[in-house]
């Protein structure tokens, strides 16, 4: 829908917007100076989760996680709120909480916001952030023989769907909120001192969808293998169980002519790649003699495949 929006503009005109409309990418960044560059994104949604301090956390982390997928760090953040009239304020104070402290857990602060009236509620962040302009990180740098790491488990979209038909395990459920409220600064930071060429974050595209977005734009193929990918505890039951949210059908009919399945990836497995996630965990592509340096300041990574020469294909097999 943005496509059009570059015929507006000649970009020669902008020659400090580093990253735009020109290329599909998880923020925008505007260089200031030779040092400095802002970055600046937005996201919000509805509810994933029943508790709305733990929604507000989980909205904030997800918005500034593209702050982080460029390589940046988070300075403030506006909130974005949508809610009910005559709903209960104590609700969206509570919203407003949890992304308020998860934003100070950031090292940043909410410096204002806008708030309208919605049937349902909404809530997220635009948020700024800066890096050096030469450190920024995009989704096209993957080169061949780099190595791909994965820094959060995969499963959040099934196991916040089993939670609306009421299937979902306390424990589980538990699992799946730590995971959307934990930040991706370390995976940032870890990027930044390994040297990474490109990363993504892993969002409502699921992990092949943002995955050929990263391999399109570095002309380059991937190639995961499926028992080395992690999954949040109870996920794959709940995929069984058909717990499946209604985008994954979208990622399919989209993203399937560039992704190839070797015969033994079961129907299950291939609908748990299509699902989507909410605020997943970057997607990496560094050499391989930058991995061990990684995970050593990202200890939750796990490596999960390959980068090689191609044009934008994913291959997933065993």
């Amino acid at each position: 829908m943005l496509q059009p929006l570059k015929e507006t503009f000649d970009p020669a005109d902008y020659p400090d917007l580093l990253v735009g409309l020109s290329a599909a990418d998880d923020a925008a960044v505007y260089r200031l100076n030779d040092r400095q560059a802002i970055v600046s994104t937005t996201d919000f949604f509805p509810p994933v989760v029943d508790d709305p301090y733990d929604f507000g956390a989980i909205a904030a982390a997800n918005a500034m996680s593209d702050v982080y997928a460029m390589g940046g760090k988070v300075l403030f953040a506006i909130n974005l709120v949508a809610f009910p009239e005559g709903e209960d304020l104590d609700i969206l104070r509570e919203i407003l909480r949890g992304g308020a402290e998860k934003v100070a857990e950031a090292g940043a602060v909410i410096a204002g916001g806008h708030s309208v009236k919605d049937k349902e509620p909404k809530y997220g962040l635009t948020v700024t952030g800066i890096i050096d302009p030469a450190l920024v990180k995009t989704k096209g740098g993957a080169l061949p023989g780099d190595v791909l790491l994965l820094t959060k488990p995969l499963g959040v979209g099934v196991v916040t769907t089993a939670l609306k038909r009421q299937l979902t395990d306390p424990a589980h459920l538990a699992a799946a909120v730590e995971s959307m409220k934990r930040l991706n600064r370390d995976a940032a930071d870890a990027a930044i001192t390994a040297n990474a060429h490109g990363m993504t974050d892993i969002t409502g595209f699921g992990l092949l969808g943002h995955a050929h977005e990263m391999a399109h734009l570095g002309q380059v193929d991937f190639r995961f293998f499926l028992h080395k990918l992690p999954w949040l505890p109870g996920a794959l039951a709940y995929g069984e169980a058909g717990a499946f949210p209604g985008g994954t059908t979208a990622n399919q009919q989209f993203f399937e002519p560039w992704v190839e399945f070797a015969p033994e990836v079961s129907q299950l497995y291939q609908d748990m790649l299509w699902t989507p996630e909410t605020s997943g965990g970057l997607l990496v592509a560094l050499s391989p003699e930058h991995v061990e340096t990684f995970m050593r300041h990202c200890q939750t990574a796990v490596v999960v495949g390959q980068v090689t020469e191609g044009d934008g294909h994913l291959r997933v097999g065993a």
